[in-house]
């Protein structure tokens, strides 16, 4: 597929087929991705792929302690808003609300929700999981470029025919991910993701989320 077709298929998968993907076709993605722009050519993306026993070994661990925690799980960033207000809050309940209603999850069921939610941690069902990591010391900066290289990823991944799912539900656990895949303390846990080919029998892979028309939020200026 071309790029803009790449770009434009690409969507938050939740229910992947158990079929294998090559460690040769991954690695493909990873280098197109690391053509992605780079202040000054930092570079400052360092990616774990896991698959296999280790994939099935940390979704254990992180499932077990989630069930019975025995301890506080924070990221060690600040991804959402300490407060929501609109336009933010209106467009994320109503992801959640056509989610939830796809996969036949009534408002209020919070046992359900909780289960759904816990998908994240088994990669729903993909065979492949990563996991992206930055050094602590490093500036906003270098996060900017690796939200461009993690875009990249999933758009060279649509170019293989894969589809992904972009996870902010792992970091919270860094402890154990550091454990189980011998991340040193230096560097943060930016994101999971799930990779694999799209399970299309899967009803929350029926969602698509609406996007706001090019006029709502660019300002054309002597144009």
């Amino acid at each position: 597929m071309d790029a803009e077709e790449a770009i434009v298929s690409r969507r938050s998968v939740r229910g992947f087929r158990p079929d294998p993907v090559p460690r040769a076709t991954i690695e493909h993605i990873l280098q197109i991705a690391a053509t992605a722009p780079s202040g000054t050519n930092m570079q400052p993306w360092q990616v774990y792929v896991v698959g296999g026993d280790s994939k099935r070994r940390l979704s254990e661990a992180v499932l077990a302690e989630r069930r019975q925690p025995t301890m506080a799980h924070e990221p060690e960033y600040r991804y959402y808003p300490a407060e929501w207000r609109e336009p933010y809050i209106g467009r994320r309940r109503k992801v959640g609300i056509d989610m939830y209603t796809l996969i036949g999850i009534p408002r209020g069921d919070k046992e359900a929700m909780f289960r759904q939610h816990g998908r994240n941690f088994e990669f729903f069902g993909a065979p492949v999981g990563l996991f992206f990591a930055i050094d602590k010391d490093l500036e906003i900066g270098s996060w900017l470029d690796y939200g461009m290289f993690i875009g990249a990823v999933m758009t060279a991944a649509r170019a293989q025919g894969l589809h992904s799912c972009p996870q902010a539900a792992w970091p919270p656990y860094h402890r154990i991910i550091r454990q189980q895949l011998g991340m040193p303390e230096g560097q943060t846990v930016v994101c999971g993701m799930a990779l694999g080919y799209e399970d299309e029998a899967d009803p929350a892979n029926r969602l698509r989320t609406e996007r706001e028309p090019v006029n709502n939020f660019a300002k054309f200026i002597d144009l």
